[in-house]
């Protein structure tokens, strides 16, 4: 509502054929630009154009490291560009790439763009946001309430594609996949204007299909004071499923699948006091340190081979999820969106705008009947279509009256 150019860019590219899924799987990108004129739109397009085309060119490496490359590559076409023309100097863009793949779904990421994955009632945050805010908190040098209460500037991000000519790509997952599943790539104007459990009921509420649209109406609805995109991915044939994860647990709970230096660590302590101990002729001593080494060296084989088998990766990147909510619609969701429409409606009889209220108030009054049997997750589906469909409306009617302008003011 208050940007007059779109600086965010997104791309979806689905594997055309089993060989292709099997060696690259699919691949969903959003990139939020930054920059003085049309600089950041430049940045976000070229982000979502290069990570795809350098992806499917590594054909040497893994899927997770050459997405990581891939982005490398991104951002030194970003900053080559950006050095080339002072008007796009220090250009720069967010990159969040989601790959599902045979082993899981892995993300590629820098910036403040965000992946979750949704499972059952229960929203995960699969990146950590590259800001101040954020930084500051996992240093411990600030404290929830202190992020949440907005002194410390949201938007101020510590990394992103472009300004240098190197950067560093955090890489999360794999995470196991299974149907129903669902996955949201965001830019922060969907972020900062729609809180996580919001974001989270709404995507169990709704199609993905009118989750994406609704979620955009909200944002704006709420003061659109930055460009909104959201990409939603819903999994829906088994094929896709992580075999041996698909009736395992959450995100939560895949195992690491790595050698741990600790432990190997342990056993060589251990096995050293064990040669000391026998050495001074404390026998009993050396017997237990060395059974302890050995514990430790096989606990460590162990958890090497966890995820030797089927499709799970035997390695594991970042230490995502960082964060989970609630994703579960509840009497003060529905009665905030509401309130919402009822502002709406107070604008649309203010202004003289027609709108066909048959429909909506039938839907309307569906949504009440839902709430009032306490099924909230249908209530706040009706409540968010008759938004949609309201906001329809009306924007067929600004642009008609005035294709500049296409906003609303509640």
């Amino acid at each position: 509502m208050r940007r007059a150019i779109n600086q965010d860019a997104y791309v979806v590219v689905l594997a055309d054929s089993q060989q292709r899924w099997e060696r690259r799987g699919h691949l969903f990108v959003v990139a939020d630009g930054m920059g003085a004129h049309a600089a950041g739109e430049l940045a976000s397009k070229l982000a979502v154009q290069q990570v795809p085309l350098h992806y499917d060119k590594q054909i040497d490496l893994p899927p997770a490291e050459a997405l990581r490359r891939a982005i490398q590559e991104a951002n030194a076409e970003i900053h080559r560009r950006g050095q080339a023309n002072l008007e796009f100097r220090n250009m720069g863009t967010t990159c969040t790439a989601l790959a599902l793949l045979p082993e899981g779904a892995v993300v590629g990421h820098v910036g403040d763009s965000r992946c979750y994955q949704l499972r059952g009632k229960r929203l995960y945050q699969l990146t950590f946001d590259h800001s101040l805010v954020w930084e500051m908190q996992a240093a411990g040098d600030v404290t929830d309430e202190t992020a949440r209460s907005g002194v410390i500037p949201k938007n101020v991000i510590t990394r992103s594609l472009g300004p240098n000519a190197t950067v560093e790509v955090d890489l999360e997952g794999p995470f196991p996949v299974q149907v129903g599943d669902r996955f949201l790539l965001c830019s922060d104007g969907l972020s900062g204007q729609v809180s996580d459990e919001e974001m989270g009921a709404l995507l169990r509420s709704l199609a993905p299909q009118q989750a994406a649209k609704f979620l955009v109406d909200l944002a704006n609805l709420r003061g659109g004071p930055d460009n909104i995109t959201c990409v939603i991915v819903e999994v829906v044939d088994h094929r896709i499923e992580t075999r041996a994860g698909a009736s395992g647990g959450g995100p939560l709970t895949l195992p690491t699948g790595r050698f741990s230096p600790l432990l190997l660590i342990t056993t060589l302590i251990c096995w050293a006091a064990a040669g000391l101990l026998f050495l001074l002729g404390s026998v009993p001593l050396a017997i237990v340190a060395a059974v302890l080494g050995a514990i430790s060296l096989l606990t460590a084989l162990i958890r090497l081979g966890a995820n030797h088998g089927g499709h799970v990766a035997s390695s594991r990147y970042g230490n995502g999820p960082y964060r989970h909510y609630p994703a579960v619609a509840d009497r003060e969701l529905f009665e905030h969106l509401a309130g919402t429409l009822k502002s709406l409606r107070e604008a649309v009889e203010e202004r003289g705008w027609k709108v066909h209220w048959e429909e909506l108030d039938l839907r309307f009054a569906e949504g009440c009947a839902a709430a009032d049997r306490g099924n909230y997750q249908l209530a706040v589906g009706r409540l968010a279509q008759v938004i949609s469909d309201l906001m329809d409306q009306i924007r067929k009617q600004r642009e008609a009256t005035d294709p500049a302008d296409s906003s609303i003011e509640l």
